[in-house]
């Protein structure tokens, strides 16, 4: 059946082909030679390391992969101005998808290093670990590259590297080829007046590494660019996109280049701004505190001034995941020291206060840090001279010394705020007191109903579990309605994909108190069937199902069911999509019945390219599907379970404080931002069922 429905489902390229291997005497293929000696020992020099394992250094080779580069190169730009010499970056991406990077910062060194022998360009581009960036002395107090491998990575993984260096009156530029080697040595090509300063780098990354795609995502690159302008505020950052549309670019609609600039003149407190968009906010402008203090460094003899700076804003919201912390310039998505401190101090100060004005009376509990951070959007921002992160993708920072220098920098700028700020200080106490208030009826709803996962040990009854123990192969389908649930269990691999039928539409979790959720019996099968807990209890590691499949309608009922589940998982089971565990099922669109076969397609585009290949005649026949429970089982294994045919989408959130600012302006109270956003799409939108 599968390879029957292999040739009868259209893709926009070649269809695939699926070739079985022998594999009978697997255990003999894998098994290593006995003479293992000496002479088998590899030892990789030079940038050679770098293309044998790349993952190593850039995590994927993927799509992700890809767009790092860009991020490696511009964070030396942005280490420039952390340093204080850098004041604007452009970035370009030029018609080959190559990547241009220019700053005006000191430039490159271009003297010769003792060490190597080399010019400083040379050794920056050509030697890991080599760099200005391991503290001490060096040619920067702070920065976000730490390990000296950035500029040689992107080299080794680059096609050619043209680097430009504009100081000490000269222009000098070195050329490199074929994974990282140099085209000679670095020359000075002639003078630099006083106005052309720092370092331009030009790079095409290499397709024989990048094999699933090189072409970039503008979006990616425009959102990393921003949040870099608010993190360093007063910092210019322009970014072009000089390709076509039939390049992979951008253009205006009159096919001029895409060109956006970002200048945020206030930093951090902007940020928040424009995270709170779409959301009314307590105190209208962000409250900001800021102040450095001096630490020793692990030597035990230098002093390093270690600096911080939060910006925090109440709003209506209910969340209490809106805080974004970063480590000079790094996203500490898992948080940190940093976070801890905010926590401390946030408890401190507020309980503090509200004591001191009766607003909590003597007996009445403190609230807790989710009470303080309901509602409450964060970002801190810690520039350290020696930071330590948990592993090498540098996502939760370690330094013990920083929980104590944020907290009290929050501390003494939160308290004086709210003295000097009364009305606003007394809505935010009674924004908390409305969450403790909530977070104690939503534990009692719990205790009440048993509806919490972690109080449940039956599976619900509504799920068609898989009859595999191991996670790694089984799927969890959360369908639509009784009757495409009814399919997809007559359907299914009952071995590795287990059936969860949603009766009607759950519960909008971003507008909702916590009581209501936890009394939603939608919501409250889907925690017990994934089985790994919610919010600060989510732990992903028991998870029940490597597979998280949304399969619904293909009309405005079923996207809007889609963005409901979207919504809970993103607040509530927030590593799910981090993780890369979340899918949409892709049903196809159309069905086409000739001489005894079904034909399928996806959308209008293969729909065409169908009728072309199969020379119908105007007018032919074909079935439009609106929903999954036209179809009958076997129709819906070929089409949308079969692991060998299907298409699904896998979910990801590139950046968390656009995701955050979407999340609120589609599930939110306010209906203007609603309104605008559907005004402004609406041109887009085909073949709409409602």
């Amino acid at each position: 059946m599968a390879e029957e429905n292999e040739k009868k489902i259209l893709s926009e390229e070649d269809r695939f082909t699926y070739v079985k291997e022998d594999v009978t005497d697997e255990k003999a293929l894998e098994k290593g030679k006995e003479d293992y000696s000496g002479s088998d020992i590899q030892v990789l020099e030079g940038l050679e390391a770098v293309r044998k394992r790349p993952g190593m250094y850039i995590a994927t080779t993927a799509s992700a992969g890809l767009h790092h580069l860009v991020w490696e190169i511009v964070d030396n730009s942005i280490d420039e101005a952390l340093a204080g010499f850098c004041h604007n970056i452009t970035v370009t991406i030029d018609h080959d998808n190559s990547i241009i990077v220019t700053d005006d910062g000191r430039g490159v060194p271009v003297d010769i290093v003792a060490k190597s022998g080399l010019s400083g360009v040379e050794t920056v581009y050509t030697i890991l670990h080599a760099g200005g960036k391991f503290g001490g002395e060096g040619g920067y107090k702070v920065s976000g590259g730490l390990h000296g491998v950035g500029a040689s990575v992107v080299n080794a993984l680059s096609v050619w590297m043209d680097v430009t260096v504009c100081r000490d009156g000269g222009k000098y530029f070195l050329r490199f080829e074929n994974g990282g080697h140099p085209v000679g040595h670095l020359e000075r090509i002639g003078d630099s007046t006083p106005e052309e300063r720092g370092t331009r780098v030009h790079f095409k990354p290499d397709p024989t590494i990048f094999t699933e795609t090189t072409v970039y995502v503008y979006e990616t690159i425009y959102n990393h660019m921003r949040q870099m302008a608010f993190l360093n505020g007063g910092i210019n950052i322009t970014l072009t996109d000089l390709r076509t549309k039939e390049e992979g670019g951008n253009p205006k609609e009159d096919g001029s280049p895409r060109v956006d600039n970002f200048l945020y003149n206030g930093g951090i407190r902007e940020y928040v701004k424009y995270i709170d968009t779409n959301k009314t906010s307590i105190n209208p402008e962000p409250i900001y505190c800021e102040g450095a203090q001096e630490v020793t460094l692990a030597d035990g003899v230098t002093k390093q001034r270690v600096y911080g700076e939060v910006a925090l804003q109440w709003t209506d919201s209910y969340s209490q995941d809106c805080v974004y912390s970063f480590c000079n310039n790094i996203s500490t998505k898992e948080g940190g020291t940093h976070v801890d401190g905010l926590n401390m101090a946030l408890s401190r100060v507020l309980n503090n206060y509200a004591k001191a004005f009766k607003m909590l009376k003597d007996g009445d509990k403190n609230f807790t840090v989710d009470d303080c951070r309901e509602g409450l959007t964060c970002v801190i921002s810690v520039k350290h001279p020696n930071p330590q992160y948990e592993g090498q993708t540098k996502t939760k920072l370690g330094n013990s010394e920083v929980k104590k220098i944020v907290s009290d920098i929050i501390g003494d700028d939160l308290r004086r705020y709210l003295d000097e700020n009364p009305a606003e200080a007394r809505q935010i106490i009674e924004k908390l007191q409305l969450a403790s208030r909530a977070r104690e009826a939503a534990r009692i709803a719990r205790e009440k109903t048993r509806k919490n996962a972690l109080e449940i040990t039956t599976l619900p009854g509504k799920l068609a579990d898989c009859s595999s123990k191991d996670p790694s192969e089984c799927e969890l389908y959360i369908v639509e309605g009784n009757s495409a649930g009814g399919s997809a269990k007559q359907g299914r691999d009952s071995k590795t994909q287990a059936i969860l039928p949603l009766r009607g539409k759950i519960l909008n979790v971003e507008k909702a108190r916590e009581d209501r959720i936890w009394a939603n019996a939608e919501i409250g099968n889907m925690i017990t069937a994934i089985g790994a807990g919610v919010r600060e209890n989510f732990d992903v590691s028991k998870i029940r199902y490597n597979k998280v499949v949304i399969m619904t309608d293909a009309d405005v009922d079923g996207d809007h069911i889609r963005i409901l589940l979207l919504t809970f998982f993103y607040r509530f089971m927030r590593p799910l999509i981090d993780e890369g565990h979340v899918f949409i099922a892709q049903p196809p669109l159309y069905k086409i019945d000739y001489k005894g076969s079904a034909y399928y397609a996806y959308n209008d585009a293969q729909l065409e390219v169908l009728r072309k290949q199969l020379n119908l005649k105007p007018g032919f026949a074909f079935q439009r599907y609106k929903g999954l429970g036209e179809m009958d089982f076997t129709q819906l294994w070929e089409t949308t379970m079969d692991p060998k045919a299907r298409k699904m989408i896998r979910i990801t959130v590139d950046d968390a404080a656009e995701a955050e600012a979407i999340f609120t302006e589609l599930m939110g109270d306010e209906v203007e931002p609603r309104r605008k956003y559907i005004a402004e799409n609406a041109k887009f939108v085909q073949n709409l069922d409602i």
